[in-house]
């Protein structure tokens, strides 16, 4: 195992960090939005640009923007690039508030890599769209978000 641990995020914090040539980072965008202005230290970027969206019919060709399996694939191959790195690194998933579409990505990464994905808990919102047409590439995985009630349970707890 390569990848050692996952996180997701928003962008505002993404952009924050300083850079570290050990963490890999999925960056996902709005079309609508320039990229993100991530450290030049984080030197294993995957940019991905769609749409938060989920679509009303599965059998209509994709719209302009959004997640297709085309977009998944280039998921799979980062991963399994940064899975063969001789060397452990982590996984930083952000998208634009680090609730869905990063969430859903962060999922299959930890899916896909057996590494602890950090706040999973918190992960409940995760586009649905974007879980399954992942999901679709490995079907023998089964990736389920928790329910809203492990982040509640969470919150609840004291802080050290």
């Amino acid at each position: 195992m390569t990848i050692d641990h996952v996180f997701f995020t928003s962008r505002k914090l993404a952009e924050s960090l300083e850079g570290n040539p050990y963490m890999a980072v999925i960056s996902i965008t709005d079309p609508t939005t320039p990229e993100a202005r991530l450290d030049p230290l984080f030197r294993h970027v995957l940019r991905l640009s769609f749409f938060d969206a989920v679509p009303a019919d599965e059998f209509q060709p994709p719209l302009p923007g959004q997640f297709d399996r085309a977009t998944a694939r280039r998921i799979d191959e980062f991963v399994r690039e940064i899975q063969a790195a001789p060397f452990a690194m982590s996984v930083m998933v952000h998208c634009e508030y680090g609730v869905s579409r990063s969430a859903a990505v962060a999922l299959f990464v930890e899916a896909v890599s057996g590494a602890p994905l950090e706040a999973r808990e918190f992960t409940y919102e995760a586009n649905p769209w974007v879980l399954a047409t992942l999901n679709a590439l490995h079907p023998e995985l089964n990736i389920e978000p928790p329910t809203p009630d492990t982040a509640h349970e969470r919150r609840k707890l004291l802080r050290a």
